[in-house]
């Protein structure tokens, strides 16, 4: 397939989307509800950019778009980038409070948006945390719960979900920073979604290092490593290492 983006010729051997092809040409095009390690989702729409087909011009997300034999492609054009700044306005509006979206829209020339505020904790348009739990932890403990205006993430009910593994993937993944991890004595908190879970001790140093949960997966999922493996730290798997690198009696 042979494609112009920018103004550059490129030729494509396999299936990519266009913000994959402008990654690879080092193209920056802003995004948000994107991220690498999961499926595309087209949700937030900052990754917009122009698209001319056999004499057609259309505007799609270029994080779910497929390029296209033929396709002139274009990133950056004033009404892109005014369109661009008009989505980060309303993402801003609904949640004024996160630094950490402030600091990615200035990128983009906005610091402030023209809208209402109306300051929920979380983004919600992004759907980052319900995916990573669901793609790539494979528990789905939480869920976009409610319709419309009330639409919010959260674990069923409400309440302390028993099927959260205590991984820490969705705030992790968080772009606005709203999910916290938090480890108290034997407890992690997972914040935001009233879940705790209780840690599990180092067989060698006695530290709290991870959820009892996480610990039963990793053996579930994992079965071929040494028995004992998951029940230590990082900080006493390396020294295990080392030791029996060295020839050291354990």
């Amino acid at each position: 397939m042979k494609v112009t983006i920018d103004g550059q010729e490129a030729e494509v051997q396999e299936e990519k989307t266009i913000l994959e092809l402008a990654i690879e040409l080092n193209i920056e095009i802003p995004t948000l509800c994107h991220h690498d390690g999961l499926e595309p989702y087209g949700a937030c729409r900052l990754c917009i950019v122009e698209i001319e087909k056999n004499g057609n011009k259309v505007l799609d997300a270029s994080c779910t778009r497929y390029v296209e034999d033929g396709m002139i492609i274009k990133t950056a054009t004033e009404e892109l980038v005014e369109k661009r700044k008009l989505i980060a306005e309303l993402l801003l509006a609904r949640t004024s409070g996160s630094k950490e979206l402030k600091e990615r829209f200035e990128k983009l020339g906005v610091t402030k948006s023209r809208f209402e505020s109306k300051d929920y904790d979380c983004l919600l348009y992004c759907g980052r945390c319900v995916r990573v739990c669901k793609e790539k932890v494979g528990i789905e403990a939480i869920s976009f719960v409610g319709r419309g205006h009330d639409t919010k993430v959260g674990t069923p009910f409400s309440i302390d979900s028993d099927v959260c593994i205590g991984c820490g993937a969705c705030a992790e993944i968080c772009p606005t920073g709203t999910i916290k991890v938090k480890d108290e004595g034997s407890t992690r908190y997972i914040q935001y979604f009233n879940t705790k879970l209780k840690l599990k001790e180092c067989q060698e140093c006695g530290k709290f290092f991870s959820t009892e949960k996480m610990i039963g997966k990793l053996k579930e999922d994992f079965p071929s490593f040494p028995e004992g493996y998951f029940d230590l730290c990082e900080t006493c798997k390396k020294i295990k290492e080392i030791k029996k690198f060295l020839g050291v009696k354990q």
